[in-house]
């Protein structure tokens, strides 16, 4: 276990001195890899959305298309909110292809040319499967806008049991809280990610996220656990890859 110096200490001889350097400099570079891989949160939402959105998302609107004569007839506000989506959801797959891409988000959000846009399909069509998609695709365009609080808000109110996108959801939820400067209230959604589903996409990514946000909280015994599950399970994954590093780290800090 590292020992922590008090303020004010003077190391005694050139041993002391080198090894309080030496574990100063350990301590920054932590930090440092902390800031880092904050700033990439957007850069990897974004190329989750994408993949979300030309899976789970088309997949769930197909089927809600594709229903039988029978369901179209009892269920005539599920059809009308399905294609409702499409529209606003091409602009929000445009959105995500874009480098300016903040006036398409709106479009997304508010609609156009006289079709609903997201933010109207949720609260004209509540109860439907589209307007709980169209609830998520809200979240992440807010997300994506830097409205980090109307993101929260609508990704709360999403609800999916499917392993991949309701694990986005909840880390999303997090990432916003990490812009908002709140890392506490982000370590609780990275862990609901992470225990939501086990699987090769969302799982190790959340855990390193989880790991890192309770390393920035001073949850060094935490962060280990997350990063070691990382190198135990998921050791082919990308995180896994560089995880020794961040092990390491943590286990500097206890």
């Amino acid at each position: 276990m590292a020992t922590y110096k008090r303020r004010g200490y003077k190391p005694a001889n050139k041993k002391d001195k080198a090894q309080l350097e030496e574990e100063q400099s350990t301590t920054a570079e932590v930090f440092n890899t902390l800031d880092e891989s904050a700033s990439k949160t957007e850069e990897w939402v974004a190329k989750n959305q994408k993949y979300i959105l030309t899976t789970i998302g088309i997949v769930v609107i197909g089927i809600i298309g594709y229903l039988t004569y029978d369901q179209f007839i009892q269920k005539p506000k599920e059809i009308e909110a399905s294609n409702e989506l499409f529209f606003a959801q091409q602009y929000f797959d445009k959105a995500l292809n874009e480098s300016d891409n903040d006036s398409l988000y709106n479009l997304a959000l508010n609609g156009a040319e006289g079709k609903y846009g997201l933010v109207d399909i949720i609260d004209k069509y509540k109860g439907t499967k589209a307007a709980n998609l169209a609830t998520y695709s809200a979240g992440m365009a807010y997300l994506n806008m830097n409205d980090y609080e109307s993101a929260i808000n609508y990704l709360e109110d999403f609800s999916s049991d499917d392993a991949i996108l309701g694990a986005l959801a909840k880390g999303a939820i997090g990432d916003a809280f990490i812009q908002l400067e709140q890392p506490e209230d982000a370590l609780p959604y990275y862990e609901q990610a992470v225990s939501h589903s086990t699987n090769d996409f969302t799982t190790p990514r959340y855990l390193l996220k989880a790991g890192i946000t309770a390393l920035d909280l001073g949850q060094n015994e935490k962060a280990l656990k997350h990063f070691n599950r990382i190198k135990e399970e998921f050791s082919n994954s990308e995180e896994g890859r560089t995880i020794d590093i961040f092990i390491g780290k943590a286990e500097t800090l206890k």
